[in-house]
């Protein structure tokens, strides 16, 4: 073999491996995504724990409100759907976005059955229920670190996807930009 041939071949050989490089720090940018959402995971369970209680303990007293209610049930559903499904495929946009509506909309129920069971006096001071108030609190603030963890693992993912030369690869092996919370 002569030099242009040897050239050719470390030339290739390090494309390779640039390649290789590049493709595996995507991966752990998207992998710190994934771990960024495992974050949600408790802080979901004790909020969904705690709805449940909520639903459970204002269902009687708050009989004549049972839309309010329902309408809490139902969003508490669907944010544990959309929950799983960020779970399954925590990079794809289109599954952060729908589980940041569905949050959206179970924080918006939520303060809704929450004020209605304010605005009866034997609710309001119920001990129980400000022990629930004050599980909600925590989870939402819990929630709150663990989506900014997620923010920032897709902030870097992003930057990374961006770049050049890795943006050419990205295109190639289906790495997507990712939403944020």
């Amino acid at each position: 073999m002569d030099t242009p041939q040897w050239l050719l071949i470390a030339l290739a050989a390090l494309a390779v491996f640039w390649a290789l490089g590049a493709h595996n720090r995507l991966v752990g940018h998207r992998n710190a995504i994934v771990g960024a959402c495992a974050q949600f995971d408790e802080p979901l369970q004790r909020r969904a724990a705690a709805l449940r209680a909520l639903l459970e303990a204002l269902r009687e007293p708050l009989a004549g409100e049972a839309g309010a209610l329902d309408a809490l049930a139902a969003a508490q559903a669907r944010a544990q759907a959309a929950a799983e499904a960020l779970r399954a495929r925590a990079a794809l946009a289109a599954h952060a976005s729908a589980f940041a509506a569905a949050d959206a909309a179970l924080a918006a129920a939520q303060s809704r059955v929450l004020a209605l069971a304010e605005q009866q006096r034997e609710l309001a001071a119920d001990e129980g229920l400000a022990k629930l108030r004050a599980v909600l609190g925590d989870a939402a603030q819990r929630l709150g670190f663990a989506r900014q963890l997620f923010n920032d693992a897709v902030l870097a993912y992003n930057a990374a996807v961006r770049q050049f030369p890795a943006r050419l690869l990205a295109a190639l092996f289906g790495f997507g930009p990712a939403a944020p919370l």
